[in-house]
């Protein structure tokens, strides 16, 4: 896969929020942001980030040259629509790591100082906001390489026939196809495994103490019902560090209404460290049904997870 680079256009900062920024030399990254700009904190919105890809755009519009800053964004960079990354990618060098916390953000309209003297603004909408992993220097002519985050995730098929291959297991891909959907619409990057396995309670607590923490998703089909060998819940809530109960509650209630068999499904889900695990019962409609509450949440759960309070 060819490494992608964002060459940094000018480094900009501000004293007052709801400002335009002004092209300094260089700026100095430490653990709050950019040491003194005024969005400078401990919070997930340290530095903006805006690409020259979006600038041209706004500048047809407004139908002037923008001067660097005047979107107040900490950094003008060129190489990739910034707008496209998602929480957590990372854009670093050898002395500097920058994680992706947040794309736009709210636009307030006429009571912005930036809207007023611009016209317009696009940083609600393509700008992008960092954290400062690993602080250092930064100026014009500098580069930062790209680091996708890729979101590992590990479905897992409990059924004694489909193990034997007495016929073709239908929930795991459909779990599968569902994540890849949601994938396209919210730009996260997906690396998927699947695996089929008997209802055996060895085996699953062997594959989940191995991908306890190596996957960030966990999604688990069949053995939700009170059949003796549905065992999924039985051994995967005595793993978990936290659970999640309102999503499936929500689930069963909603589909319980009209159909009561519904409310049979034991589904949980929670943390195993920090792998989010979903149990899921096996028919392709259930499955269907649940994933589609859950990619609803998924991107929330994420931020939650990694601590970036952007609700």
């Amino acid at each position: 896969m060819e490494k992608k680079q964002i060459k940094i256009l000018s480094t900009n900062i501000s004293v007052e929020k709801g400002t335009i920024k002004k092209p300094v030399d260089q700026i100095e990254l430490n653990d709050y942001g950019v040491q003194g700009d005024a969005h400078a904190g401990s919070w997930h919105r340290q530095v903006s980030m805006l690409g020259i890809e979006s600038f041209k755009k706004f500048s047809e519009i407004a139908g002037r040259e923008i001067a660097y800053g005047e979107f107040a964004e900490n950094i003008t960079t060129e190489g990739i629509e910034l707008f496209k990354t998602t929480p957590l990618d990372l854009f670093s060098n050898e002395n500097i790591e920058l994680e992706v916390t947040q794309i736009g953000k709210k636009c307030h309209g006429d009571s912005c100082a930036i809207f007023r003297e611009v016209g317009n603004c696009v940083m609600p909408k393509e700008g992008i906001f960092v954290r400062v992993l690993k602080g250092g220097t930064l100026k014009a002519g500098d580069a930062l390489e790209y680091h996708p985050k890729i979101f590992k995730t590990l479905i897992i098929t409990l059924s004694d026939r489909a193990s034997k291959g007495e016929y073709a297991d239908k929930s795991g891909p459909k779990v599968k196809e569902v994540l890849e959907t949601f994938a396209a619409f919210s730009h996260f990057k997906l690396d998927i495994k699947n695996v089929i396995i008997p209802d055996d309670e060895t085996q699953l607590k062997n594959i989940l103490t191995n991908a306890k923490n190596t996957y960030d998703f966990i999604f688990t089909t069949g053995g939700t019902g009170i059949g003796p060998r549905d065992i999924t819940v039985d051994v995967v809530k005595p793993m978990l560090d936290k659970e999640i109960p309102g999503i499936m509650d929500m689930i069963r209630m909603k589909y319980g209404m009209e159909k009561p068999n519904a409310l049979i499904s034991r589904s949980i889900a929670g943390l195993i460290g920090n792998s989010m695990i979903f149990v899921l019962p096996g028919s392709v409609k259930a499955v269907h049904e649940y994933m589609s509450e859950i990619t609803k949440i998924l991107q929330h759960l994420v931020l939650m997870l990694h601590s970036i309070d952007a609700h």
